[in-house]
C-alpha cells in the first residue's frame, strides 16, 4: 500500500496523460548496464500491448524511471504495480537475487490539456543532461521518444557550456 499522502488528489482517468517517477528500493543504482536496462523496458512494453497503457516516452535512470504515458484501461495504481510487479520479476531474475526491487509508492503528474505532450517528452528525455551523465540529447543510450530528439533552448545551451569548459573534442 502506497503513502496516503501519495495518494491526496489521485486520479485515474481513461484517456489522460501521465508523467510518472518511481524510484529503485534504497535508491541503488542499479541501471547501469544494457540488461538490467531491457528488463525495465519490456515491462514498458508488455503494459502497452495489454493496453493498459499507450507509452509516448520513457527515461531509465540509474535508480529510478520516468514515464510518460497514456492510461487506456483500468487505473494509474493498477498500472503502475503491474508494471513494478513484471520488471521486478525480470530484474531479480536477471540479477540472480529475489524481494523487492522498487521503493512502495510512485509519483504522478496528470498533464493538463494545456500542457504539451512534447514537451513533457523533452523534459524527461533531457533529464540525464540535468543530471550531469552526458553533455547533450541524444548520448544518453536509456531514453525514448515518439518526437524527434531535439533539445530545448535552455538544454542547449547548457550542453554548450559544459562543452566550452572542457575544451576543444578531438
Amino acid at each position: 500500500m502506497s503513502s496516503s499522502r501519495l495518494l491526496i488528489g489521485r486520479r485515474s482517468l481513461r484517456g489522460a496523460f501521465y508523467m510518472l517517477t518511481t524510484r529503485v528500493a534504497d535508491r541503488r543504482k542499479v541501471f547501469v548496464d544494457a540488461a538490467s536496462v531491457e528488463c525495465v523496458v519490456e515491462a514498458l512494453r508488455c503494459s502497452d500491448r495489454e493496453h493498459r497503457s499507450r507509452t509516448l516516452a520513457w527515461v531509465v535512470m540509474p535508480d529510478h524511471v520516468h514515464w510518460l504515458m497514456q492510461l487506456r484501461e483500468g487505473n494509474i495504481s493498477r498500472c503502475m504495480q503491474a508494471f513494478k510487479s513484471r520488471s521486478s520479476r525480470a530484474l531479480n531474475l536477471h540479477r540472480h537475487t529475489e524481494g523487492a526491487f522498487w521503493q512502495r509508492g510512485f509519483y504522478d503528474h496528470c498533464v493538463r490539456s494545456d500542457e504539451s505532450l512534447e514537451n513533457q517528452a523533452r523534459y524527461l528525455i533531457e533529464n540525464p543532461i540535468r543530471a550531469g551523465l552526458v553533455a547533450g540529447v541524444g548520448e544518453y543510450p536509456y531514453l525514448w521518444t515518439r518526437w524527434p530528439m531535439e533539445a530545448s533552448p535552455a538544454a542547449s545551451a547548457a550542453a554548450g557550456d559544459a562543452s566550452a569548459e572542457q575544451g576543444p573534442h578531438r
